[in-house]
């Protein structure tokens, strides 16, 4: 790390001057489970004047395989000891676990073990601008999960040039004995930029501004799902990304179930067309109309069940069976296309008088959702189409969600264009079963329509409270989280974050902080902080159009100029904060 005269060198207890500089040595005494991919560039970021080496041997299979068999030895021999319970028993029978598979893989040349010497120095004019830098690093790394130290009176064997035979004096703590992928871990020049061919731009990469493309119509689910607190930016990115796939593919078909109205200026804007549906509203679309299956009288009765179990959740089971029977009698012997005035009508004729289903059925004919008895009397054909629910109580909207989006499912079933499906506040769904259930068997469909969707919702907790929730997840093929009020351990270990990334998502920016906001892609395996960015025509329309609480009023983060949030010069580094880094890609045990 320096040569030179050692004439010119002046070494002190913890610092050594060359050069006209000092430099300030760490050693990581002890390293973390895990680390993220690329971790010394996150640890020395551009703005911070220090240096790193990574000094690297690979041990002879033989040697391995004697240091593996003896770890493990040790450990089984700790658990065999009568004391060899407690609380470190679980990690002693993670070490011996670990120690024979990887000596399984050394042995089948998957793997080598290493020797990696690490040293990382802050380096500065002076001794306390060089401790400022020191102090610095020292916090970062602990943000990591390292343990690191000052050398005292060893210095100069901490940064003395390497001869490649690994024999120089070094201080203790400076070696580190690692498989291949978690030295791999330790290369500061990683590449987790994602550039699918014809790919929307998602964003831009925290690390290095590498833009993010993904093509949802490439891959065996089209479905993704965004989630985030009010305010965090989540409607913003829906709309963006609708924007940019519609410019992608310009015969997309684009319609959005928006509860709040936030995106009725942003549709009529681009032309598109607005249902609104609600009391006051003009329009309505009847929930019988079996012409939502093609016709199938069989499948509307299988549908309409759930969906009136989502507005009646406290049906109790002779209740619900009750129901089952009318709508099937409605359906095999009823009007071509009912209204709920005739389900009435079957109800009450096989119920006791003023009995509890009757009374409940009646609010669809008599009271707060009477305007939903009748036949369907609009037919939008407008993209992108808006169905607003302003107006609509909250305790109504798994009921006028469920409905339409059967008959979105309808429209998913004709014609052979691509269609895109925004479901916001999708929560509403997951939290009733039958509904929940019924959007669970839509993400698995409609990819066989070229259709997809992207469901947006305020916490991924609401959707890990049932089998059909979690199915939902599993079957998004992308999933951005922007920042949460918490990140519980359910959540973590469902979308197997890392503990940087738990603690990293509440503190993601938000686009009133920075102009822009911070969200965690997850993509398969693949963990990518980014920033979604909008460049200045884009943010400008949006902000002229778009009514919800998580669009920047001023702008003032990346892309007004073209520059990415990781090269802005006039605003702080995202990874210079000290509320916490963006955390890394995927990480592989390192110890």
């Amino acid at each position: 790390m320096i040569g030179g005269d050692p004439a010119h060198r002046r070494e002190g207890p913890t610092e050594l001057t060359a050069h006209g500089s000092t430099y300030r040595p760490l050693l990581l005494s002890a390293l973390p489970p895990e680390v993220p991919f690329g971790v010394i560039g996150r640890v020395l970021p551009p703005s911070l004047s220090a240096e790193a080496r990574l000094e690297l041997h690979r041990l002879p299979r033989a040697e391995a395989l004697e240091i593996l068999d003896r770890a493990g030895a040790v450990a089984e021999a700790e658990l065999a000891a009568p004391a060899g319970g407690g609380a470190e028993r679980p990690e002693v029978e993670r070490t011996a676990e670990t120690a024979r598979a990887m000596a399984r893989r050394v042995g089948t040349r998957e793997q080598d073990l290493w020797r990696l010497g690490v040293v990382i120095a802050g380096r500065a004019p002076s001794p306390r601008r060089a401790e400022r830098v020191l102090a610095e690093l020292m916090a970062r790394l602990t943000s990591y999960g390292f343990r690191a130290r000052a050398p005292t009176h060893a210095v100069e064997e901490s940064l003395a040039p390497c001869s490649g035979d690994g024999l120089e004096r070094r201080p203790p703590g400076y070696w580190h004995t690692l498989h291949t992928d978690g030295v791999a871990a330790f290369f500061p020049f990683v590449e987790e930029s994602v550039a699918e061919p014809e790919g929307v731009l998602t964003g831009l990469l925290l690390e290095d501004a590498s833009p993010v493309f993904l093509n949802r119509w490439e891959h065996a689910s089209h479905s993704w799902g965004v989630f985030g607190t009010t305010g965090s930016g989540k409607s913003f990115a829906a709309a963006l990304l609708a924007m940019r796939s519609r410019w992608m593919y310009p015969d997309l078909e684009l319609i959005l179930l928006d509860p709040l109205g936030e995106f009725v200026p942003w549709a009529r804007a681009l032309g598109g067309e607005v249902l609104e549906l609600g009391p006051e509203a003009a329009g309505r679309l009847n929930p019988l109309d079996p012409l939502t299956t093609g016709g199938d009288r069989v499948e509307k009765a299988a549908r309409v069940g759930p969906l009136l179990r989502a507005l009646f959740p406290s049906l109790n089971d002779e209740e619900v069976a009750r129901l089952d029977g009318a709508i099937h009698g409605l359906y095999s012997d009823g009007p071509n296309v009912p209204v709920f005035s005739d389900l009435l009508r079957v109800v009450e004729a096989d119920a006791a008088p003023n009995s509890r289903l009757a009374t409940l059925v009646r609010v669809l004919t008599h009271g707060s959702l009477a305007h939903l008895n009748g036949p369907t009397t609009v037919s939008p054909t407008g993209s992108p189409l808006v169905v607003s629910f302003r107006g609509v109580p909250e305790e109504h909207l798994p009921f006028h969600l469920a409905y339409v989006l059967e008959w979105v499912y309808g429209r998913l079933r004709t014609g052979e264009r691509r269609r895109l499906v925004v479901v916001d506040e999708s929560h509403f769904l997951v939290r009733h079963p039958p509904t929940a259930e019924f959007l669970d068997g839509l993400l698995r469909h409609v990819r066989h329509y070229r259709a997809g969707f992207l469901l947006l919702s305020q916490h991924p907790e609401d959707f890990l409270k049932s089998v059909a929730g979690r199915s939902i997840l599993r079957n998004l093929r992308a999933t951005l989280l922007f920042r949460l009020t918490n990140v519980s351990l359910e959540v973590r270990e469902f979308f197997q974050l890392t503990n940087a990334e738990g603690e990293w998502l509440p503190r993601a920016r938000l686009p009133r902080e920075a102009g822009y906001s911070e969200a965690l892609l997850r993509l398969g395996s693949a963990h990518l902080p980014i920033a979604v960015v909008a460049s200045t025509p884009e943010f400008e329309f949006l902000r002229r159009n778009m009514t919800g609480t998580d669009v920047p009023l001023e702008r003032n983060g990346p892309g007004a100029d073209g520059r990415a949030p990781l090269s802005d010069p006039d605003r702080t580094n995202p990874v210079d904060e000290r509320r916490g880094d963006p955390p890394g890609g995927g990480a592989f045990g390192a110890t």
